[in-house]
């Protein structure tokens, strides 16, 4: 399998575009990172962060020291036509068809794992909504399949960046948080007993990623019922 899926791939088209990426986020932003000591020596390792943003893959290939592969959707609503919105398809991800099962990133993942790689998921598949919603059932079957850990990631910011406007006094501040590693997990049961465990798991994923982000981002994870009420308006998956 390892050599349908070789891991790491496009190294000197990855090194341009992560050099792009820095020089971005210099000149429009002011990026902090908390919890570098919870970033692993290697992989295996699936990356796990909330969603707000279409360029949030650009972040992650900024802050994080590793060839990153990424799963994502075969559309990008809202991206631009821009460098940035063409990001997926010249980063090369493997692609994910919404709102449906995908055999061909499920034996991406699973590979790039096998090679001790890095692989990027955002959980929520999508981004429509700027508070956290709930997990798709794909990472935490990756997970368990794999026996890979996870290592949450929250994204603060992105959502305010674009577009993009130039004040070397006024940068758009994001915040980046990294969690302590955790999992994996396991799956033992079949049918609905099945599908209530991966649920169980991606809730656990999305609580994870929750405590990185501040009460009026954590959605349906928030400590504020009101917040909790408000974000079940958008948690409902579009696709």
């Amino acid at each position: 399998m390892s050599e349908e899926f070789p891991y790491p791939r496009f190294r000197i088209r990855r090194r341009f575009f992560k050099f792009i990426a820095a020089l971005l986020f210099k000149v429009f932003a002011q990026v902090e990172i908390i919890g570098k000591e919870n970033l692993p020596q290697k992989g295996p390792v699936i990356v796990v962060a909330n969603h707000f943003s279409f360029a949030d893959p650009s972040l992650l290939i900024h802050v994080l020291p590793w060839h990153l592969e990424f799963l994502a959707g075969t559309n990008h609503p809202g991206a631009p036509n821009s460098l940035i919105g063409h990001m997926p398809k010249l980063w090369g991800v493997y692609k994910v068809q919404r709102g449906t099962s995908s055999r061909y990133a499920f034996k991406a993942a699973t590979a790039i794992m096998e090679q001790d790689g890095i692989l990027g998921i955002f959980p929520e598949g999508g981004v429509w909504a700027t508070v956290l919603r709930p997990a798709r059932p794909g990472v935490p079957l990756i997970t368990a399949t794999s026996q890979a850990p996870l290592l949450p990631i929250g994204i603060e910011g992105m959502d305010e960046m674009f577009p993009l406007r130039f004040n070397i006094f006024r940068r758009t501040k994001i915040t980046v948080r990294v969690g302590k590693p955790f999992g994996p997990y396991q799956v033992t049961g079949r049918g609905k007993e099945r599908r209530t465990q991966l649920d169980d798991i991606g809730n656990e994923i999305m609580q994870k990623i929750s405590e990185l982000l501040p009460q009026e981002k954590r959605g349906l994870w928030a400590d504020d019922p009101k917040l909790v009420e408000e974000a079940k308006a958008v948690a409902e998956y579009p696709w």
